[in-house]
């Protein structure tokens, strides 16, 4: 006979003092009275300042995880969250804090990660560049369709007969792969996604046409991408399930016809296990086959498959913070220009931004297809000094590569949130460059790296920079001299 599992206690008057790792608030609380220390507690969806009755989901030897019960006394900080979804989407966890706030917390979450994780001598941090635009900043978004509308509690203990469709066209519920929240509108991106996307849900419902069934694998309709670039571009990405060429053309047609403006009109058959595109046939039914974002009249070319910052104006920010703690900011009017590698390029976004200031630029990527972007950027623009290289960086980046190409004075690197592999910093070692700016999207691996660092380069600038309002996410930029 199965041991009865125990209860986890509900913990009463609760005040949450501070936010954490993920985006999730936190308390600290002796979970009994003969208890000589507080455990954390994680609560998501808290502010500080929160007097809350707390139960307790999962316990842990050092934390534990729980949610708010019973609001006591709300706090001072909260605002109203903009979103009608807020809390169950499981994106922009911050919203019902003000962006004041949120900037405050991601730059002690930086300093915390540099001051604790890497343990180096650090000069003062910077105040975090804020974005300019808190709301419609996404240049792009990805739905999912699903014949599984996901039912909020509200709606299941309202005990209402649900005689509306049970499709939805919107984002995964956390934790539960094969439901999805059907989103009437959502604030990342400009108004027109939003019309976009419900024209396209209204088309299918009427045409009784096939939502996808993420556990059967089955259904016409997959997955919607919308980009909207800040010169105006617009790309619409639809993948069906089913290769029914007279559906597609209807609802391909159906949305050429509504919006004429979009630039770029794409669609795809994915019959796999999964909705990955990097390996699909991506076939243009109206327009160009990419769009393109600008940068100092420099124009970049993104097609379905390519990377690119999802926070365009916030992007030419961070983009300039690399360039200027890379010292190139005056290279390409006086002075013998660098010679600087960009290293996990991309498609070439960065390496192509700074190489009107060197002598030449040289960029290393693991994905093929997104060397060939930066390859095909560099030729739009009329750049000619600038080399891509795809491959795993740690292959690549050898004794011998740096021999061919030359010593750089410059390396700028923007790795995976997993930081660099510990051979790349070695060769980075060996090589010496005059000076490193390292790029992160995670201030903790970021960390780690410069500690392996610190044995010949110092760090001299440290600037935090918001890329996403509302969520827990920060990049951060470290401006490191050789000694």
């Amino acid at each position: 006979m199965a041991r009865k599992k125990k209860e986890l206690p509900l913990l009463e008057n609760i005040e949450i003092t501070g936010l954490a790792a993920e985006g999730k608030a936190l308390a600290k609380v002796k979970m009994r009275p003969e208890d000589e220390s507080e455990m954390v507690i994680f609560i998501p969806y808290g502010a500080p300042g929160d007097i809350a009755d707390i139960k307790i989901d999962r316990k842990k030897r050092s934390f534990a995880e729980g949610h708010i019960q019973r609001m006591i006394t709300p706090s001072p900080e909260r605002v109203e969250p903009a979103c009608s979804h807020f809390g169950v989407c499981g994106g922009c966890k911050w919203q019902h804090l003000p962006y004041r706030l949120q900037l405050e917390c991601k730059q002690k979450q930086v300093t915390d990660a540099l001051q604790r994780i890497a343990k180096v001598e650090l000069p003062e941090i910077s105040p975090i560049l804020g974005s300019e635009s808190v709301w419609a900043y996404r240049n792009k978004m990805e739905y999912t369709f699903s014949d599984k509308k996901w039912r909020t509690w509200e709606e299941v203990k309202s005990g209402a007969d649900f005689t509306d469709s049970s499709n939805a066209l919107g984002f995964h519920i956390p934790g539960a792969f094969d439901k999805v929240l059907h989103i009437e509108k959502c604030h990342l991106q400009d108004s027109l996604g939003d019309e976009i996307r419900t024209f396209i849900y209204e088309y299918a419902e009427s045409n009784g046409l096939s939502f996808y069934n993420l556990r059967e694998n089955r259904g016409l309709l997959r997955t919607l991408m919308i980009r909207i670039a800040s010169t105006g571009d617009v790309m619409v990405c639809l993948s069906f399930g089913e290769d029914n060429r007279e559906a597609i053309a209807g609802v391909m047609g159906a949305v050429a016809d509504r919006f004429p403006d979009i630039t770029s009109l794409l669609y795809l058959v994915n019959t796999k296990l999964n909705d990955t595109i990097g390996d699909q046939e991506i076939i243009p039914w109206r327009g160009n086959d990419y769009i393109e974002e600008e940068m100092e009249g420099l124009r970049f070319r993104i097609n379905a498959k390519s990377f690119y910052q999802t926070n365009s104006r916030q992007a030419y920010e961070l983009y300039k913070v690399a360039r200027k703690f890379a010292g190139l900011d005056d290279c390409g009017m006086k002075g013998d220009r660098p010679l600087v590698y960009d290293l996990y390029t991309g498609t070439g976004t960065i390496a192509n931004f700074v190489a009107r200031n060197a002598s030449k630029v040289v960029g290393i990527e693991y994905v093929e297809e997104a060397i060939e972007d930066a390859k095909l950027n560099s030729r739009v623009n009329g750049i000619d000094n600038t080399r891509f290289y795809a491959g795993d960086m740690k292959d690549i980046l050898t004794d011998d590569f740096i021999s061919r190409e030359g010593r750089p004075d410059v390396m700028i690197v923007d790795p995976p949130r997993a930081g660099m592999h510990p051979d790349v910093v070695d060769t980075i070692l060996r090589a010496e460059p005059d000076r490193i700016v390292y790029v992160s999207c995670n201030p903790a691996t970021q960390a780690r790296d410069l500690a392996l660092l610190d044995v010949k380069y110092r760090v001299e600038a440290v600037q935090p920079v918001d890329m996403f309002p509302h969520t827990h996410h920060v990049e951060n930029v470290v401006k490191l001299i050789k000694r």
